[in-house]
């Protein structure tokens, strides 16, 4: 017979892996899979009429890089540049809201949220009517005279990061508002009692404990705006095209669905080396020690 102290360590031994059992399986089903099928499509060889076998063609990963280039390149600068542009414009109001918005925080941020419930794509497309050259912006700008009436913003990188910036509010906003919201006021209170300056209390003190969203919301909008291909498509032009663009030309309009799955093997390893990266730049124990 079986010891019963011995079955009942053993069921308190599985418990936690038999608890976590769906959460593998669904990460299995929508990710490694996935992401195993990616791999093996990337190392495969063919045409769309005859379809693709796996062939470990890594050929495929030298004509990417060098046929796409500068695409990758621009996606990294576009993604990293309207990454720090959101973080300057959210911060602050992140920060004015969390200390100062009182009773009525959940409403200020309701109305920055309110336009994002509205169609990632149909908010793009609204961009674009906006910077339009006779557009409601460009358009009374140059009735009033106050623009030359040969200027265009459409087709040019400051459209796509512009929009990139405005679509990266919300993913911004939420983990900023909720670190600052986690600063202990107590602490805030004591640096102003030890004569600390408010400048100094906010760089000394506020900064650093809102590190962690800081963080959260690079890895939310720096991973999609490096992948987005919307925004290049809709207010971009030839000259402005991301890599996204040309993953979704050779998914969908070439179907070379290897060359395909090699950039966007290319596109997740390297966006996996720009976050540990930044990581290690930024202090990621640091980050844990403050979220703590």
């Amino acid at each position: 017979m079986s010891d019963p102290v011995s079955v009942r360590r053993l069921g308190r031994g599985a418990a936690p892996y038999l608890l976590s059992l769906p959460s593998w399986a669904y990460l299995a089903a929508f990710f490694i899979i996935p992401l195993v099928s990616m791999l093996s499509m990337s190392l495969a060889k063919g045409n769309p009429l005859v379809g693709y076998a796996f062939a470990w063609n890594f050929a495929e990963f030298g004509k990417a890089v060098t046929q796409y280039n500068t695409q990758l390149i621009r996606s990294f600068w576009y993604g990293a540049l309207s990454t720090f542009i959101t973080l300057v414009i959210t911060y602050p109001v992140a920060y004015w809201i969390a200390f100062y918005g009182g009773k009525h925080k959940g409403t200020f941020l309701f109305l920055i949220l309110l336009p994002f419930f509205v169609s990632f794509v149909i908010r793009t497309l609204a961009w674009q009517f906006i910077l339009s050259d006779q557009g409601l912006l460009l358009g009374t700008l140059k009735a009033l005279h106050l623009l030359p009436k040969t200027t265009y913003v459409l087709s040019t990188p400051a459209a796509v990061v512009g929009g990139l910036v405005y679509n990266s509010v919300a993913y911004y906003i939420l983990p900023l508002y909720v670190a600052l919201e986690k600063v202990d006021r107590r602490v805030v209170r004591a640096a102003g009692d030890l004569y600390a300056s408010p400048s100094a209390t906010f760089w000394k003190v506020i900064l650093p404990l809102s590190a962690p969203g800081i963080f959260a919301g690079f890895l939310l909008v720096f991973v999609t705006n490096v992948g987005d291909f919307v925004n290049a498509a809709v207010l971009g032009g030839p000259g402005t095209r991301m890599i996204g663009n040309i993953i979704q030309y050779n998914f969908f309009d070439a179907q070379n669905y290897p060359m395909a799955a090699a950039l966007s093997s290319i596109l997740m390893f390297l966006l996996i080396l720009a976050i540990y990266l930044y990581a290690r730049v930024f202090g990621a124990e640091q980050i844990q020690e403050y979220a703590a």
